[in-house]
């Protein structure tokens, strides 16, 4: 996007009309060291078709999952896009206003909504879902928030391998004295119930399922634990994998929480994303954010509402269960076209070649020698064992056109020899093979 600046005529027009003599003079308040004084290197003014070239280079340098097989995960994934996706969602009957306050002439964004939280709430197995929250950490927190309010209580236990970008926001929000880490086995990759060890201050329990390092943690065994200590159980779960893993909700969680970005939105640096929130309907009074019903008009015409709308904008603030602003609209938009369009076994078929393929991968890596780092079974993705630190492997490996995977040391420096692999159904047989034959390389 450029930039078109204001002319000395409009400044010169701006500032005798607050009373100013020069620009400068509006910046009276502010502390002389903080002031730049000599002119920005900045270079000259561009055109629009110079702009675009110079921007495109740029963007060339980065390797694209659209240009190159792709094996990052670590909780944003390279997912197929159905072609029909972007069409359905720009319809104009979807451009009513992207934040629904003026309910009545939004019908379209609300029904959608509707559509989402039901679909949400089938896949999770849990009774209630709603508008869609941020992202999957920002629900986690919200789970948070809703354990506390529901027991009067403020401890959160993660138990094993959670996204540790999720247990940061949990002790950024929450307070990091409140929340305790119980780590995994180092052989198996996932938490023994049995060490949890809750006390009385234990609001709740929150676990990943599959975990960070697609592990499969026993989710009944934590629930029964948290449920015995008088907590509530959260599971953060991938929505992909839920389509061939038993429901959250029958395995006695209280909440179920996550990134929806792998249902048709696509990685895109990270962001936009969407952060799915469901659970059962006792706690329906405490969810955050919006939740959209089904009613009739006074002809007697279905209709969508909002139903519930716990958030300090629209209740009184000593009531509000959150300060959560919005829903991401648009992304669950997406979402909600990306389920319609493939249906049930259509997920199930994703979720089916995601397991197979990361599975070929990590027979390919372990027929070089290059193990699992934890023997129990995993979905979704591997961690690989490296006999070099990853983020060395993962330079190396670019040279061949692979992105390798996720380097562990990203998110802790005990990690830095694990590799973190995903192969969604987008990754060919051959693509496969070749970063089969990457990975040989890379870790000579």
């Amino acid at each position: 996007m450029s930039y078109v600046g204001r002319s000395e005529g409009e400044r010169a027009t701006m500032l005798a009309a607050v009373g100013a003599a020069r620009f400068e003079d509006l910046l009276v308040d502010v502390p002389d060291v903080l002031r730049v004084h000599e002119p920005l290197d900045v270079p000259p003014a561009a055109s629009e078709l110079e702009l675009r070239a110079e921007v495109g280079a740029l963007a060339a340098k980065n390797d694209a999952a659209r240009e190159v097989p792709s094996f990052l995960g670590g909780g944003l994934y390279d997912q197929y896009i159905p072609s029909a996706l972007p069409r359905v969602a720009l319809r104009s009957e979807f451009m009513t206003a992207y934040t629904p306050y003026q309910p009545e002439v939004a019908q379209g964004t609300l029904q959608v909504i509707f559509e989402f939280q039901s679909m949400i709430a089938e896949l999770t197995g849990m009774d209630v879902a709603n508008a869609s929250l941020y992202d999957g950490a920002s629900a986690v927190v919200e789970a948070g928030y809703l354990a506390r309010n529901q027991t009067g209580r403020k401890g959160v236990v993660v138990a094993g391998a959670l996204h540790p970008h999720y247990e940061q926001a949990l002790g950024t929000f929450l307070g990091k004295e409140h929340v305790r880490h119980v780590a995994h086995a180092p052989t198996s990759g996932v938490v023994d119930p049995g060490s949890l060890k809750l006390d009385k201050d234990t609001a709740c329990v929150v676990a990943q399922y599959p975990n960070f390092f697609g592990g499969l943690d026993d989710l009944q065994a934590l629930a029964d634990a948290a449920h015995a200590a008088g907590a509530l159980f959260v599971v953060a779960a991938d929505p992909i994998a839920l389509a061939i893993l038993m429901p959250p909700g029958m395995l006695g969680a209280d909440v179920c929480v996550g990134e929806a970005q792998p249902l048709g939105a696509p990685v895109s640096l990270g962001g936009p994303v969407c952060g799915f929130f469901a659970g059962k309907k006792e706690f329906v009074r405490r969810f955050p954010g919006r939740i959209v019903g089904e009613t009739v008009d006074g002809h007697g015409r279905r209709g969508f509402v909002l139903t519930l709308q716990t958030r300090e904008q629209h209740i009184r603030r000593e009531k509000a269960t959150s300060n959560i602003c919005t829903n991401q609209g648009l992304i669950a938009l997406m979402n909600t076209i990306y389920l319609a369009l493939l249906g049930k076994q259509g997920l199930v078929d994703v979720a089916t070649l995601c397991f197979q393929k990361t599975h070929h991968a990590a027979a390919l890596a372990l027929a070089q020698g290059i193990r699992p780092a934890f023997d129990g079974p995993f979905v979704r993705e591997v961690a690989l064992r490296l006999p070099v630190p990853a983020a060395q492997a993962i330079r190396k490996a670019r040279v061949h056109g692979v992105l390798l995977g996720v380097d562990g040391a990203v998110f802790a420096e005990e990690t830095k020899d694990v590799l973190l692999v995903a192969a969604t159904e987008k990754r060919t047989l051959q693509d496969i093979e070749s970063w089969a034959k990457a990975l040989a390389e890379a870790v000579k």
